[in-house]
């Protein structure tokens, strides 16, 4: 299991724990052993489920548990997730949600199901190589992103979960076609000004969308009527084509100086202090156990080609990303379509 470095150093290195391993034997036979817990190697158990998918049970949990209960195993749990301990924590509201964290990933140490993941296709337009991030989500301590382009969209997905957003979800959403020109230095310290630009934004996107299905209706209604003798292809052809060109995404302008406005929370203040571009973009969020659900808009700042940020409008916080610089094999898809999928899988499975 890869584990994200400990909240808030995004750019520290992912941490590796062994989960199970597998003895083969003579005479075609193999042992499965579970690593998980404090007192060694156990046996466990290992079933392919389907193609791209096995599971892994336990067959001795009380190797799991600890002898002060589950008080102490929730505070080695802390020490070794997030590198503190329960005193070191003295907002009450983080204390419930790393509560809530440990109880939920307590529950599936017995049987895990494994499914694979495919890092994103990538292709010469894309702002930054897609692939996997780590994010920092404010008491929920760090999460992984996977970062993947479709078209005129870039979508970050979480891989790893919370309380709040199940792993799966699409975490962030990025306009591309609606870069976002930051005010100077001084004003971007004002949020309300901040605030201003993204909503207008925002509800430039609002018509632009509704206009978009305007025309859809009006396109399906021509199509059930019968054809003109008169054609206009050739018009129409023209005009597509140039839309088309004028939505080409213009190349990215020197870096400029970025800070975050006053009042927006960051648990991570040693971020870049200049930035390559901005875009508008939403953000998913929800109550606990994932309820009411809702896109709300914020700020995708690209920093360089293996960080960026996210500014949360309604939340006033900001997540910071940082690439994860682990080479996986064989982990890319066969075809985009193949990663399409995956990502509908792993949506559908959260919801």
């Amino acid at each position: 299991m890869y584990l994200p470095p400990h909240d808030p150093h995004v750019d520290d290195p992912m941490r590796f724990k062994p989960l199970f391993r597998i003895h083969l034997m003579e005479r075609k036979c193999a042992t499965v052993e579970c690593m998980y817990g404090h007192k060694g190697p156990h046996n466990g158990h290992i079933q392919i489920v389907k193609k791209d998918e096995f599971s892994t049970k336990c067959n001795q949990t009380d190797h799991h548990r600890m002898s002060g209960g589950r008080q102490e195993e929730f505070r080695t749990w802390l020490r070794e997730e997030w590198g503190r301990t329960l005193e070191d924590i003295f907002h009450e509201h983080m204390q419930e949600l790393i509560l809530m964290k440990f109880i939920y990933t307590s529950q599936y140490d017995n049987c895990l199901t494994y499914r694979r993941i495919y890092l994103p296709p990538s292709s010469p337009e894309d702002l930054i190589q897609p692939g996997l991030f780590k994010g920092t989500y404010g008491s929920h301590g760090l999460e992984i992103v996977m970062l993947s382009f479709h078209g005129k969209k870039a979508k970050g997905t979480k891989i790893t979960g919370d309380p709040n957003i199940p792993a799966g979800q699409q975490t962030v959403e990025i306009d591309l076609a609606h870069p976002l020109q930051l005010p100077d230095i001084e004003n971007l310290r004002d949020f309300s000004e901040l605030s201003r630009i993204v909503l207008e934004v925002q509800e430039q996107v609002r018509r632009e969308e509704q206009q978009q299905q305007q025309e859809e209706e009006h396109s399906q209604q021509a199509a059930s009527q019968p054809a003109s003798p008169l054609g206009g292809e050739g018009a129409e052809g023209e005009e597509t084509a140039a839309g088309a060109e004028g939505t080409t995404q213009d190349k990215a302008p020197a870096s400029q100086p970025f800070v975050l406005p006053m009042g927006v929370i960051s648990r991570n203040e040693d971020y870049p202090r200049s930035c390559r571009v901005c875009f508008y973009g939403t953000g998913l969020i929800a109550g606990h156990g994932f309820t009411s659900p809702e896109r709300t808009p914020g700020v995708f700042v690209l920093f360089d080609d293996d960080r960026f940020g996210f500014i949360w409008l309604e939340l006033k916080s900001f997540s910071l990303y940082s690439r994860i610089k682990v080479s996986f094999q064989n982990a890319q898809a066969p075809s985009r379509e193949a990663f399409d999928e995956m990502l509908k899988n792993i949506q559908s499975l959260a919801t």
